[in-house]
């Protein structure tokens, strides 16, 4: 049995928001529960599509949040209701492929020892049949410790995870942008394993946009933040630090169509 946890929020369209829903209601094996975080006051068209799932769906649990927090302080208050020890993540724009849970719920019954499971995802434009990339990650544990410690070792919206060893490790930390990766780096320090699928579980929506929110300093220092921490806690040492923001500082500050080709051509297939 097995939660999986969303979060939305004012800006999030209506009709993405239904695309994802439906993704989760089409399963080969369904979920025994959904629990939607409304991170703050929706717009009425938002609020009347939800109330509309859960009216056709009583596995569908709403928890309203009085104000916006962001989305790890989201996520926490979230856990708190998911009833079941394993818990799925879900982007409330994405849309998950019909034999997405039966798949990676198959790891944890197959590998006790597995307490993260993500997969690759590929990312399009509008439509599915719009795939501009494939983010592919390291399939085992051994190469997603390594690879952690200079990006994110797993897609965040196509994961699955227990719940208790999130609890144990403190939950999403504080820190912006980069909640989900802070929290793996936390897991992975406190010995948890994980494994990623080799192939594709989810349609993860992007736009053109994308590559430009991804520079300036601003974007630099929230990573320089995210870098600092992991050095604080043990994960990196000061030279791979020192690395990883020369490497960043250079991709986050040059063109968008120069940052644009090296994600669609070098960080992804």
């Amino acid at each position: 049995m097995f939660s999986v946890l969303l979060s939305v929020y004012k800006k999030e369209q209506p009709a993405y928001l239904r695309e994802c829903l439906d993704s989760l209601f089409t399963q080969t094996l369904m979920p025994d529960e959904i629990v939607l975080v409304k991170d703050g006051p929706l717009t009425d068209e938002l609020d009347r599509t939800i109330d509309e799932y859960v009216q056709l769906h009583p596995e569908m649990k709403v928890v309203a949040l009085p104000q916006n927090r962001g989305l790890g302080c989201a996520l926490n208050e979230g856990l708190k209701h998911c009833s079941f020890s394993l818990v799925a993540r879900m982007d409330t724009d994405d849309i998950a492929k019909p034999e997405r849970f039966e798949k990676q719920i198959r790891v944890f019954a197959e590998h006790p020892e597995v307490d993260v499971c993500s997969a690759w995802i590929e990312e399009f434009y509008e439509d599915t049949s719009r795939v501009v990339s494939v983010k592919k990650l390291p399939e085992l544990h051994p190469e997603i410790l390594r690879y952690a410690r200079k990006r994110c070792p797993v897609n965040h919206p196509a994961t699955v995870f227990r719940k208790e060893k999130v609890l144990e490790a403190g939950g999403y930390p504080p820190i912006p942008m980069y909640e989900d990766y802070g929290l793996w780096v936390r897991m992975l320090a406190r010995g948890c394993r994980f494994y990623n699928l080799p192939e594709s579980v989810l349609y993860f929506r992007t736009s053109p946009d994308t590559f430009k929110r991804r520079g300036g300093w601003e974007y630099v220092k929230k990573e320089i933040n995210l870098l600092n921490y992991m050095r604080e806690i043990g994960f990196i040492s000061t030279p791979v630090f020192c690395q990883n923001v020369a490497i960043r500082l250079v991709v986050r500050l040059m063109p968008n169509s120069i940052r644009g080709f090296i994600y669609k051509h070098l960080l992804r297939k």
